[in-house]
Order: C-alpha cells, then sequence, then structure tokens
C-alpha cells in the first residue's frame, strides 16, 4: 500500500505512499492488564480461512471492472449471506491516478444490526493491476495475485463472520466493510508519469465509505483494518497514526495478543511511521478511532516482502500467521461483548 516516515529516522520509503508526518504522536500507549474474566469463544479455523484466500484467488485477478472482480464479489457476498450477516453492495465511483474514473464496490456484512454499539472491521478486495515492485522489471506491467495483500485480510474477516455464527454476539455489533480499489494508485517504477503520487490514488473506497458511511459514525466504538495479515514471519508493528488516532485500541489488541501468546507478530516494541492505508481515511474523513494491522518489517524499512510482486501468490500464506490475527480478534470481540 502505502508508505510510512519512522519515527526513530525520518526515513522515505521509495515507490511507496506517505502522508507528510514528521513527529511521533503525542499520546503514549500504557500497557494495562487485559480483562481476566472468562469469556467462551468460537473457535477460528485457519483452514478455511486458507481456503478463502485460494477461492477468491481461483477467479483471476480482482481488477475493478473485470469479470473476475464481479464474479469474486458475487461469491463473497453469497458467502457472509449463508452465514447469517446481512449484506449490502455499495456503489460508488473514484478517481484514479490517471483521472479515470471507475465504478467501484463496497461490501458491507452486518451481525447484530440493531446494535447501537458496533465494532468496524475493515479490508480491501481489489489487487493490484500492475506489479510495479516486481524484481523483473519485464512483470512490472503484469498484475499482482494478491494473496496476501488484499486476500488474506478477507479471508480472516470471514472466517471470523463463519465462525461467529454459532455464537452470536449479545450486547454489541459488528461491520465488516470489505473496500474496494484500495490498492489501485499511482505507479512506480515504470515510467509512468500519470498525476501525483498523492494519497488521494489509494483507497478510493474507503475515501467513498467514509464520506457515506452505512450508518452514523458515532455508533462505531473504534475500527479495525486488517492489511497484509497471512505471510509466514509475519510482524504487526504499532503504526503511527493508529498510535495517534486510537491510541487504546492499539492497547487491547496488541495486550491481548500477548495474552494469547502471539508477541512473535504483533510487536509491542516496534513502531512503524505513517502508512496512508484505509485506515487513515476512515480516521480523517469519518473520524471513526481506527487502527492498521499490517505487515511491516521495521529494520528493513519494508512491507511483506512480494508486496506488489507477481508472487504474491497462495504460496505465501501460512495458517498460522491467519489464526494469530483471526484469534486474537475473536478473543477481543468476545471479551468487548461483556464490557462495552
Amino acid at each position: 500500500m502505502l508508505c510510512a516516515l519512522f519515527l526513530s529516522a525520518v526515513i522515505l520509503i521509495p515507490a511507496c505512499r506517505q502522508t507528510e508526518k514528521e513527529a511521533p504522536p503525542k499520546k503514549t500507549v500504557k500497557k494495562t492488564k487485559v480483562e481476566e474474566r472468562p469469556v467462551s469463544v468460537p473457535v477460528f479455523n485457519a483452514d478455511s480461512a486458507f481456503y478463502f484466500v485460494g477461492k477468491q484467488l481461483s477467479f483471476g485477478y480482482r481488477i475493478p471492472g473485470t469479470e473476475a472482480h464481479a464474479q469474486t464479489a458475487r461469491w463473497i457476498e453469497a458467502r457472509l449471506r449463508s452465514y447469517g450477516a446481512k449484506v449490502k453492495v455499495q456503489k460508488g465511483r473514484g478517481r484514479m491516478y490517471n483521472d479515470k474514473v471507475i465504478e467501484l464496490h463496497n461490501i458491507i456484512a452486518s451481525l447484530n444490526p440493531g446494535a447501537r454499539k458496533r465494532i468496524l472491521l475493515m479490508a480491501h478486495w481489489d489487487s493490484r493491476r500492475f506489479a510495479d515492485h516486481d524484481p523483473d522489471p519485464q512483470k512490472r506491467k503484469k498484475p499482482v495475485p494478491g494473496a496476501n495483500d488484499g486476500a488474506s485480510g478477507v479471508a480472516v474477516l470471514m472466517e471470523m463472520v463463519r465462525a461467529m455464527q454459532s455464537q452470536p454476539l449479545q450486547h454489541i455489533g459488528i461491520d465488516v466493510v470489505l473496500v474496494d480499489a484500495e490498492d489501485q494508485g499511482t505507479p512506480d517504477n515504470m515510467g509512468i508519469a500519470y498525476g501525483p503520487n498523492s494519497a488521494e490514488s489509494w483507497g478510493l473506497g474507503a475515501q467513498y465509505w467514509s464520506r457515506n458511511p452505512h450508518r452514523s459514525p458515532g455508533l462505531f466504538r473504534y475500527g479495525i483494518l486488517l492489511d497484509m495479515v497471512g505471510a509466514a514471519g509475519a510482524t504487526f508493528p504499532r503504526e503511527l497514526y493508529s498510535l495517534e488516532y486510537a491510541p487504546q485500541v492499539v492497547e487491547k489488541v496488541w495486550n491481548r495478543a500477548a495474552k494469547l501468546g502471539f508477541d512473535n507478530y504483533f510487536i509491542m516494541e516496534k513502531t512503524a511511521g505513517g502508512i496512508t492505508d484505509d485506515h487513515y481515511f476512515v480516521n480523517t474523513i469519518a473520524h471513526i478511532p481506527m487502527i492498521d494491522i499490517i505487515h511491516y518489517d521495521v529494520l528493513k524499512n519494508s512491507f511483506f516482502p512480494y508486496w506488489h510482486t507477481t508472487s504474491d501468490d497462495l504460496t505465501q500464506i501460512d495458517r498460522s500467521t491467519l489464526n494469530a490475527t483471526g484469534h486474537t480478534l475473536l478473543e477481543l470481540l468476545y471479551s468487548e461483548d461483556i464490557t462495552l
């Protein structure tokens, strides 16, 4: 996605998205003890999530305007409905880096739709049309399969919805928003000079939803974005915009992960700079405090190794990583159901 500006040293990563941000957030996050009250939580099935990743890829490249994109959307909608979610498709338009206007489709699934206390969960379901970071220059105009970058977040959220049907939440509602056209921003490394490499060329579906939310933003206590959450050896450092806009949510999630033994994924000690991902627009436009769980290597100043390459395929997906993400979030949601 995206680009970062780092806290330890101001480093601009070439060919990434970045928003001007030169100082660390003033707010600090203190470690607190996670609620110890026993909670019954449905099981997250990593095999099921892995299947959902593969199924998305089986339709082809999920590029807006293509038949593969349309087929994937129909499958996602049908699956979510079969798990008892109330599903709607939000249709809109977004302006790309080359000034072309495209149609986009945000898929929204609601659980316990009448609840006034709600949590927003988000991932993008499109895949990038340019493998502009492929090490082979001959492949940079080819599309990206998007197994980790896109499909993994969708798969985790779909498996969570499937698991929750057996044990519905009682007091809080969940809105899963799968946004479209997140990954269609300005290409790099290809000699294409269309438009500025600006934040606004990314996250078109999230921008549209944030300006046209399907329910009042005031109902959402907070939001969590999943992006690149399925690769082997993933690390999820705390991200600057997440810490700035929703430090308490970062604390909840990372402490919960540590309690479950997933602190090798959710890295408390490392902090990434501000990443212009979908959560940035939700925070700044809809004003819903939202965090980003995203694979980022702070030491190498880089995303998932096969980010925006033709190698972002099913071979990169690891069930253990999917499980760490989904298990953590299910534990969090069911704990919130008795505390919010």
